[in-house]
């Protein structure tokens, strides 16, 4: 509770925001439970859940981290990311509840615009996250233990490589190497036991910015000990990323194994 009310007073606007993604979130896993509609084979609000939560925990770190920063105008981040990336999460909650396509959608010019909308969106709140990740290299910070300020630092920049990963997927209009956009019943991640999943190192390195953090601060509690946990943490999702555009994926199901193992593959 002392963090919840912590954080309220750090940043009261991405606060609520956070909470508001929160909500939406669980509405839209209630709603994979309670909904037929499927795209690629899943239901398709686990979309919009993954990315309404998602949301919630950058919001809710940049908000604590943010509050550090000398003389940074943080009511212009606010709203850069509640702008942004709440019309991300509504385009794609409509796009579920039509059981058409978000990401990926070229079918016609209004798609194709909103795509590059959606594009447009993440970029820009990944490049201003990348600036107070510069801001955090700049300033120093006498009053923090400083294997707290190098995860941050470190977590940011890890951030950041993984976040423009998504070109990766976005370019190829497909999450999968060797498929067309497999899915799979891997808890609520969906992600491929057949082929390689371009999505498993966007998600491990983007949640650098939430876990080295933590981390650092109540486990490692040195200089050391973070930076080597760092580079295996970036070492980790640079090695699914590879998995990955090798066309394998990262848990292989017993069927599939049997029939690699008869193809002698």
């Amino acid at each position: 509770m002392h963090f919840i009310f912590e954080l309220k007073a750090r940043n009261e606007t991405l606060f609520y925001f956070g909470l508001i993604c929160l909500f939406a979130s669980a509405i839209f896993l209630i709603l994979t439970q309670t909904s037929q509609v499927k795209v690629f084979q899943v239901n398709a609000f686990y979309k919009p859940f993954k990315f309404a939560f998602s949301t919630f925990l950058f919001t809710w770190a940049m908000a604590w981290f943010c509050f550090y920063l000398p003389n940074f105008n943080v009511k212009i981040f606010n709203w850069v990311v509640i702008v942004l990336l709440g019309f991300e999460i509504a385009y794609i909650a409509i796009q579920a509840s039509k059981g058409q396509l978000s990401h990926y959608n070229m079918s016609s010019s209004f798609y194709a615009a909103m795509y590059s909308l959606m594009a447009f969106a993440a970029s820009a709140v990944t490049i201003y996250t990348a600036y107070v990740g510069i801001l955090f290299f700049k300033y120093d910070f006498p009053t923090l233990p400083m294997h707290y300020v190098w995860a941050i630092r470190l977590s940011i920049f890890i951030f950041v490589i993984f976040s423009f990963q998504g070109f990766a997927m976005g370019s190829r209009l497909n999450h999968s190497v060797g498929a067309i956009n497999d899915n799979s019943n891997i808890f609520i991640l969906g992600w491929s036991k057949t082929v390689g999943d371009l999505r498993i190192a966007h998600f491990i390195g983007m949640h650098a910015l939430q876990l080295l953090p933590f981390l650092s601060y109540y486990v490692f509690k040195s200089n050391k000990a973070t930076f080597i946990v760092a580079i295996l943490y970036f070492l980790l999702a640079g090695l699914t990323l590879y998995q990955a555009l090798k066309g394998k994926p990262l848990f292989q199901s017993k069927m599939v194994k049997e029939k690699s193992i008869e193809l002698g593959q």
